[in-house]
């Protein structure tokens, strides 16, 4: 069997689910590629890899699944390497698995609407080679940024239970896991669709309180519109709580962020960093920003620029702007692809910069690293690190800094 995996998070749990569920129905010779459509580079991709894997494996059933699969469905199922695409409404149905494994059908499985059922299954993803387990918690968004078109293929927000979750955390930190990490697509929306007033502080609060025995608790992605106050306070002051926020700011303009119909203002993005950073001084930010968004002039971009500074952001993850069909920002006026290269490119070099920063500031302390494998691990501010003794993966040391290289830290020997 072959697993690939393209895009967030999320899809990394639902791939290690489907892994759980194919192993247990004794699925064989099949590969099964998760799709992302986040930029028009990973929707290419998602199809670039489909046929490697073809090639590789001329033998195996292919499945696809993933945005890009669901949105666009009939260009998937037209490709001759595809025997069966699966809707994102349907992926973690067991159901669904044993009817294709039993008759072997072909062709589309799930809904035109997307309709997230986060409960159909109870299985518990392996993450067999991982140190660290991702836990879904939230599907879907309610939210319609100008850019974007994961709603499409994800639908509305729908939230998993307390309950579910505070089971599938309990059995995990049983299989021995020292972090997890909670993802979704908006986590901070959690709680809005059920029953209660519970918003994600509750929840992490909840989390931390029932399962004393769990070391380090993540986030993916939050929204820094809505952090809510006991969120911020658990960040605030309990140290299980991981000192890194990745924020989904995308641009340090005004307008641009009303353009792209965002919930938030520069001055908020820049308040909440300083806010958290005054009460936790090792926290470190990470941020997803778009470079070339239709109608960003040079001065706006110089915006977003300065508010990689004014944060303190360390880890940036840099998307050049990608029109995607159906979307109202691909209907404005459109920046030449050659300055949105440019643009890129001046982030990508302000991101290196931050970084080294960050680890020289780091020089000659001692962290407490998760090993993710034998010889690297990941700091609690999510800083890579190495050493040149093997370690036992899935396990937390203090480990101490001598030096540093562009990419990662060096534990002394």
């Amino acid at each position: 069997m072959k697993f690939k995996t393209l895009g967030c998070r999320l899809n990394t749990f639902e791939t290690e689910t489907i892994k759980s569920i194919t192993e247990k129905l004794d699925y064989k010779n099949i590969t099964f590629v998760n799709t992302c459509s986040v930029t028009k580079e990973a929707a290419k991709n998602s199809k670039k890899y489909i046929r490697q894997l073809k090639k590789s494996s001329p033998n195996n059933r292919v499945i696809v699944s993933g945005c890009d699969a669901h949105i666009e469905k009939e260009r998937y199922m037209q490709m001759p390497e595809v025997d069966v695409v699966l809707g994102n409404d349907v992926k973690l149905d067991e159901t669904i698995w044993k009817d294709i494994a039993k008759s072997e059908r072909s062709g589309f499985f799930g809904g035109t609407d997307v309709k997230l059922k986060n409960e159909k299954t109870r299985i518990l993803p392996n993450f067999t080679k991982r140190s660290r387990a991702y836990l879904e918690i939230q599907n879907g968004c309610d939210h319609s940024c100008t850019f974007c078109i994961i709603p499409q293929g994800r639908g509305l927000s729908k939230s998993v239970t307390m309950d579910t979750i505070l089971e599938k955390i309990n059995n995990l930190v049983d299989k021995g896991f020292k972090e997890i990490v909670l993802t979704g697509v908006d986590i901070t929306c959690w709680g809005s669709d059920l029953s209660g007033n519970d918003k994600l502080g509750d929840l992490v609060f909840k989390i931390l309180d029932n399962t004393p025995d769990l070391p380090r608790l993540r986030l993916s992605s939050v929204d820094v519109s809505e952090m809510d106050e006991r969120l911020l306070h658990v960040f605030k002051t309990n140290k299980r709580m991981m000192p890194h926020l990745h924020l989904s700011m995308q641009s340090g303009n005004n307008l641009i962020l009303k353009r792209m119909k965002r919930r938030h203002s520069r001055d908020q993005a820049i308040d909440l960093c300083k806010n958290l950073k005054a009460a936790r001084p090792e926290l470190t930010f990470g941020a997803d920003l778009i470079a070339g968004f239709p109608t960003e002039s040079d001065a706006m971009f110089s915006d977003t620029v300065s508010l990689v500074n004014e944060c303190d952001i360390s880890w940036l993850h840099i998307f050049p702007y990608s029109g995607r069909p159906n979307t109202p920002a691909s209907r404005m006026p459109q920046i030449n692809q050659l300055e949105i290269s440019k643009r890129s490119k001046v982030l990508r070099e302000l991101a290196q910069q931050k970084k080294i920063q960050h680890f020289a500031k780091l020089k000659d302390r001692t962290l407490s690293v998760l090993m993710e494998s034998e010889f690297r691990g990941r700091a609690e501010d999510f800083t890579e690190i190495t050493t040149s003794t093997p370690l036992k993966t899935g396990e937390i040391y203090p480990l101490e800094v001598c030096d540093f290289s562009s990419e990662f830290l060096v534990a002394k020997d």
